[in-house]
């Protein structure tokens, strides 16, 4: 990857915190918001679907709409941990097989990724340095169903963002 806050992300989301989250993944589930996500998508039904999840993380969606009918996923991520991360789950889970993976930063890869039914980035935009071309290339990407989740807009979330993008910048 050749973006700085790209760097950032690998030493702040590496090995040790994307272990830390599937422990808790396997533990209490996906996060609340997460939770609210995933229950909206399968309201409208994924039987039959495909999955672009942008900044997976430990491929919590993924996992959780491929019990629900979903027939593939695509998980672009710029941690390589959380990639690695991911995949132990699919491999612990037997889905390692409809589930691809790729590393790097979406923007930059988005030209060679594959359109998807349903396309989610879960708390990805406020910590990416461009937004509008995340969201604009990512929602070039699906065919049916977009769904995000952002953090709430008070002035502790803009601060959180500002503090967090400016630490990944430094590192």
């Amino acid at each position: 990857m050749n973006c700085r806050q790209c760097e950032g992300i690998e030493k702040f989301f590496g090995r040790k915190e994307a272990e830390r989250r599937l422990r808790r993944y396997r533990k209490k589930g996906p996060p609340k918001t997460t939770q609210l996500l995933i229950e909206a998508i399968r309201s409208y039904g994924v039987e039959g679907q495909t999955l672009l999840d942008i900044g997976g993380g430990v491929g919590t969606i993924s996992h959780e709409l491929l019990s629900s009918g979903l027939v593939y996923a695509m998980d672009v991520d710029a941690s390589s941990g959380y990639l690695e991360a991911a995949q132990t789950e699919a491999r612990h889970r037997g889905t390692l097989d409809r589930i691809g993976f790729r590393h790097g930063d979406f923007v930059d890869l988005a030209g060679t990724i594959e359109a998807a039914d349903v396309v989610t980035l879960d708390r990805v935009i406020c910590c990416y340095h461009d937004m509008r071309s995340l969201v604009e290339l990512s929602l070039a990407r699906a065919r049916k169903l977009y769904g995000l989740v952002y953090p709430r807009d008070g002035w502790w979330t803009k601060l959180a963002a500002v503090v967090g993008n400016f630490l990944l910048r430094v590192t």
